[in-house]
């Protein structure tokens, strides 16, 4: 047997632009896309990405250039996820919610040749050229308009000198060949996707993912979540956001309708899955939380399955989700590992048990997901394995083909975080008896006071279960003899803070005075009006970090 060696015909390389190429054949004529009034099907969805992928070869797009995008939830959004890496070329997701100065330095830092710009972030993407150092090469732009869109705005249509803008996306797509011959790779490991990763704590790096890792995360993810053919997939989730968790490629697998959304609203959300018969959705807790307290939440015709991850969402939010028959998935992942790869694989004996308890066990983040290698808790210091007692804590580490190949231009980086064949996540858990894991914080979120570590999230989920309470967070606050003393900020539900009862600092400390340990009650409760979050949902505890530590002894309200 050793003189059987791998060949052209048994080694080809991984690569989840396939998907596309068979969903093409075998769900031709199914929905592919659904936006307002327009549905495309399988084939047409293939064939428009064929084209694109034509038109930037066509247009000086190379294997190994990088070609941006920054767009909401919208048809050529989820085409781009094909069309570029069928070029050849790296595909990168901006957020949409970023600013100027910070788009420029993604710009410049990734070297992007093209930047496909939604027709609302038109005059944002030309501030941003305006920030590049004179002299300085640009990267071309090219215009993706919505004309029903603008004609329901109220706002007059955004006045583009042509000079700025290259071409419109469809214009683009028109001029490509619908027979393009689309560039595979020739290893499995070679760049597909630059995504730019931004935590709570740490400063954006760009991560380099590979073919392998999106075709490995994407079929894992349909495993693990038990997404069926033809599903329905409203995209609650940004697909900028680690592209939508690979389920923009997953999609195709099973041949999903991907009913796309321009922005996340409650009332419109609630809408679409009484109209399309929605079947899965994704966000982070805070869309959980969104959609349980809205005024249109109601009692759903049928089960919808929502996948959530980023931070362990709060029992409370959770039972209120559940209530109206969303059946609710947590999991846990990362930009550095392509998406969702340690999910809370549920035992049918939990059935039994009671609600908040279900809500409780449901909140843990669970066990590795098939594609996963490896994943475990281990001492920073020594790398051995923590305790499985439920109470020992260290950092969660990986190995896997999901993980990326690392931080583009920054090797330290890179080897800071992997190393000893395994990623280093920077994340606090502990590993229950039964195998589970649960994430405890992030490392520099940890409060230590007085010799005491003080999980955030523990406090976070007592606040939440408050009545009054509508957004929680807690950090650290600089204490002369303690050290840090929890600092929490917390918004109020709409109408709780005025007239009849006024919520106050005190009713809050001494709520959770009666629920967790004394020395991990806050000390301090800052009303704000919402908590700062990043542009993917998470909360920006380092924004919170900067207030609480310029506070004097007093405070006052924000």
């Amino acid at each position: 047997m050793d003189r059987l060696k791998p060949n052209p015909a048994n080694s080809c390389p991984l690569t989840p632009l396939g998907f596309i190429e068979r969903a093409a054949t075998a769900c031709d004529d199914c929905p592919s896309i659904i936006y307002n009034d327009t549905t495309y099907t399988w084939s047409q969805t293939y064939r428009r990405c064929l084209q694109l992928a034509s038109s930037l070869s066509s247009f000086g797009i190379n294997p190994g250039h990088v070609v941006s995008v920054i767009a909401p939830n919208i048809p050529a959004m989820y085409e781009l996820h094909f069309a570029v890496p069928m070029s050849g070329a790296i595909f990168n997701t901006i957020n949409t919610r970023l600013d100027a100065r910070t788009i420029s330095i993604i710009l410049k830092h990734s070297e992007s040749k093209l930047v496909f710009v939604d027709h609302l972030s038109s005059s944002l993407l030309l501030e941003v050229v305006s920030l590049f150092p004179p002299h300085s090469k640009t990267p071309k732009l090219v215009l993706i308009t919505d004309d029903k869109e603008i004609s329901s705005s109220s706002s007059p249509p955004p006045r583009i000198p042509p000079a700025d803008f290259v071409d419109t996306y469809e214009n683009m797509l028109a001029k490509g060949d619908p027979q393009f011959s689309w560039v595979r790779p020739k290893s499995d490991l070679d760049p597909m996707v630059l995504n730019y990763t931004w935590g709570t704590t740490s400063a954006p790096k760009g991560v380099v993912q590979c073919y392998k890792a999106f075709f490995i995360i994407a079929v894992d993810s349909l495993i693990d979540w038990v997404v069926p053919k033809q599903s329905v997939l409203l995209w609650t989730l940004p697909m900028f956001h680690n592209n939508g968790w690979s389920f923009t490629w997953g999609a195709a697998v099973v041949g999903a309708t991907n009913v796309c959304l321009r922005k996340f609203d409650a009332p419109t959300v609630f809408a679409l899955i009484r109209k399309h018969g929605v079947t899965h959705m994704c966000g982070a807790p805070i869309v959980l939380n969104l959609l349980s307290s809205s005024p249109e939440a109601k009692q759903l015709d049928r089960p919808v399955r929502i996948l959530t991850a980023g931070s362990p969402p709060p029992a409370p939010v959770l039972l209120r989700t559940e209530s109206l028959g969303f059946i609710v998935s947590h999991g846990y992942g990362k930009t550095e590992i392509a998406g969702v790869n340690v999910s809370c694989a549920w035992k049918p004996k939990w059935n039994k048990l009671p609600a908040r308890e279900r809500a409780s066990l449901k909140a843990r983040q669970g066990v590795r997901t098939i594609g996963l290698t490896e994943v475990d808790i281990v001492d920073p210091e020594t790398g051995l394995s923590v305790k499985r007692d439920g109470q020992t804590r260290g950092e969660i580490v990986m190995r896997g083909g999901s993980l990326m190949l690392g931080y583009l231009k920054d090797p330290e980086a890179t080897s800071k975080c992997m190393k000893d064949g395994r990623y280093y996540t920077g994340d606090v858990g502990m590993m229950h008896p039964d195998g589970y894991l649960e994430i405890k914080d992030r490392s520099k979120d940890v409060i230590i006071s007085g010799g005491e570590n003080i999980s955030s999230t523990e406090i976070e989920s007592v606040l939440y279960s408050h009545p009054m309470v509508n957004e929680a967070a807690v950090v650290g606050r600089p204490d002369p003899f303690w050290q840090e003393i929890p600092c929490a900020f917390v918004s109020l539900k709409t109408g709780t803070d005025s007239g009849g009862m006024m919520t106050t600092e005190k009713d809050i400390i001494q709520y959770c005075r009666a629920r967790i340990p004394r020395y991990m009650v806050p000390k301090t409760v800052v009303f704000i009006d919402e908590l700062p979050k990043t542009a993917t949902g998470k909360v920006q505890k380092y924004v919170l970090g900067d207030i609480a530590n310029s506070m004097s002894m007093s405070h006052s309200r924000m």
